[in-house]
């Protein structure tokens, strides 16, 4: 049996594992797959008792089924509650992805922009599956494209995804976006942002304030490639800001330790802002299966809904 697991786990690996996907073409053959194989790697695992379709709690009323009653949560509260499911109750759900052009680069893993992509076409994939509503937004310092969530969106979120085109000169920017899409998105509902987070801990909170201030449930997926967090450069060359074109000349031994630390703290003070403003975020990088990231998804929307 242990063998039979172990080859059925491999052969979800093949579907999840980054390098492979870029040989996709179709994005929703893409996202189809790995979602299929999370699916199935998830009732095999340990976390079988994550749900895929629970939506929340609302009192028990007078013919409602018995057997939608949550008896454990009888037993802590000594009151009937009745779970509700995604087809009860149907929520908006809309990726914000940053295409600016920081995220076209490319070290160990994919480039950051297609893992970006890849992700969302996978959590639009997903949640569409459980009948909510999908959208999309893209961005640079503006908003560039914007699909209104519905239940009819999934096939435009996944073309418009998959047009995404990367260049030099986009510069990034948090605030105005996110202010421009929470303007957009008046209907509470989650977000996943999608992004690198070059900017400083406290502006990245700040643009996000919009988004909480409208009642969205954010969860921040944080895209790094694996070089960006451990400079591993040798030898003396010139780097190019992606966003801005200035060239730099670095010595790579000489700046590694300093350049480690002032990363590592920027790391750790995104990490605490969003856990004092109870905002869900997760490191991914971009050598990373991304049943990682969907597992991360599953189990904030799960803590949501116990909230609620």
């Amino acid at each position: 049996m242990m063998a039979k697991a172990t080859a059925e786990t491999h052969e979800l690996d093949r579907f999840i594992d980054p390098k492979v996907l870029a040989r996709i073409d179709n994005l929703e053959l893409l996202s189809r797959s790995v979602v299929s194989g999370f699916v199935n790697g998830l009732h095999r695992s340990p976390f079988l008792g994550l749900s895929l379709d629970f939506a929340e709690h609302r009192a028990y009323m007078p013919g409602d089924d018995i057997r939608r009653i949550d008896w454990r949560l009888f037993a802590r509260t000594d009151r009937f509650f009745i779970k509700e499911f995604e087809a009860d109750t149907n929520s908006n759900f809309v990726v914000i992805l940053d295409i600016s052009s920081s995220m076209s680069y490319t070290g160990q893993g994919l480039r950051k922009l297609d893992y970006g992509r890849y992700l969302g076409a996978c959590l639009t994939y997903f949640v569409r599956e459980q009948r909510d509503r999908v959208g999309l937004i893209t961005f640079d310092d503006k908003v560039v494209d914007y699909v209104p969530p519905s239940a009819k969106h999934l096939e435009i979120c996944l073309h418009a995804l998959n047009r995404i085109q990367p260049g030099k000169g986009r510069e990034g920017s948090l605030a105005e976006p996110l202010l421009r899409a929470a303007d957009r998105l008046r209907r509470k509902g989650m977000v996943a942002l999608i992004t690198d987070l070059y900017e400083p801990p406290e502006s990245v909170i700040d643009a996000v304030k919009p988004l909480r201030g409208r009642g969205h449930d954010l969860m921040v997926f944080h895209i790094l490639d694996p070089d960006e967090v451990d400079f591993p450069f040798e030898n003396t060359s010139d780097f190019e800001d992606l966003e801005t074109g200035s060239v730099l000349p670095v010595d790579p031994p000489v700046l590694r330790e300093r350049y480690r630390q002032t990363m590592g703290k920027h790391l750790e003070e995104l990490a605490r802002v969003f856990r004092e403003n109870q905002i869900d975020y997760s490191r991914h990088d971009t050598s990373e299966p991304l049943d990682f990231a969907l597992f991360d998804f599953l189990s904030a929307r799960e803590r949501l809904a116990r909230v609620r």
